[in-house]
C-alpha cells in the first residue's frame, strides 16, 4: 500500500466567541475529500470506495472524538499525538465532495494554528491515507478498494509546494498493516527473511538484519 496525499487550498476560517465567554473557538471548513474527478496528482477516487471509507472513518474516529489532524506534512500514516493541532468534527457529502469542519485544539500546535489565523495566514488542508493504485491507459491512477484514511485533513501552510517531494519520497514507500498499525514494508521484509532462515544461520541473519536497520535510521 502507498501513502496517498491530496491537497486543498480553499478553506475558510470560523472564529466564534460563545455567549458569556471571552475565549475564542476556532474552526476550519472546506472541501477535504473529492471523488469521481481526476485531481492534480492524476488520481481518481471512485465514490463507492470513498463513501465506504468515510463511513468507517466517521464511525471509528469522528463519532469517538479521535479524528485528529496534524500541523505540517507528516511522512507516515501514523498520527503523532504530540503534533496534533485540530480535531475533525464532521464530513458532509455535497455532490461528489466531502466538506469537512475541524475544531482547532488548545494544544501546542493548535495554538500555532490559532496565531496563524489571527495573523491572516493562508492555510490549506491535506488528507492522508493508505491504499493501492491501478494505472489506467490514460495515465490516471485509480484508487482501489483497500483505501484507508489516516486523517481527513492535516493543516498545511504551503499545499502546492511539496507535491513533487511527497510523490517521490513519501509516496514511494510501501506500507503494510501489521497488528493494528502501519509499518514500512522493509520491516516486514526483515521479518520474512529471518523467519525463512534455518536455525544454524538464524543468529547470523538476525545480526545482519539488525545492522541493516541501524544503517537506515542513522
Amino acid at each position: 500500500m502507498k501513502l496517498i496525499r491530496e491537497f486543498t487550498e480553499s478553506v475558510k476560517y470560523l472564529v466564534e466567541t460563545p455567549k458569556g465567554e471571552t475565549s475564542k473557538t476556532y474552526f476550519i471548513e472546506g472541501v477535504f475529500l473529492q471523488g469521481e474527478i481526476k485531481n492534480r496528482n492524476g488520481r481518481i477516487y471512485p465514490m463507492e470506495i470513498m463513501k465506504k471509507e468515510v463511513e468507517r472513518y466517521t464511525k471509528e474516529n469522528i463519532e469517538k472524538n479521535r479524528a485528529y489532524g496534524e500541523l505540517g506534512h507528516p511522512d507516515s500514516p501514523t498520527i503523532n499525538l504530540d503534533r496534533v493541532s485540530h480535531m475533525i468534527k464532521e464530513l458532509k457529502l455535497e455532490g461528489n465532495n466531502y466538506v469537512g469542519k475541524a475544531k482547532i485544539m488548545d494544544t501546542p500546535y493548535g495554538k500555532i494554528v490559532k496565531s496563524l489565523i489571527d495573523e491572516g495566514a493562508n492555510l490549506g488542508v491535506s488528507s492522508r491515507g493508505m491504499g493501492s493504485l491501478r494505472a489506467k491507459n490514460d495515465g490516471t491512477q485509480l484508487v482501489q478498494g483497500d483505501f484507508m484514511l489516516a486523517t481527513a485533513g492535516d493543516i498545511v501552510a504551503d499545499p502546492s509546494a511539496p507535491d513533487a517531494f511527497v510523490r517521490g519520497v513519501m509516496e514511494g514507500k510501501e506500507w503494510v498493516f501489521v497488528d493494528g498499525k502501519f509499518v514500512e514494508k522493509d520491516i516486514e521484509q526483515v521479518r520474512k527473511e529471518i523467519a525463512s532462515t534455518n536455525r544454524i544461520a538464524l543468529a547470523e541473519a538476525q545480526a545482519i538484519q539488525f545492522a541493516n536497520f541501524l544503517k537506515k535510521i542513522k
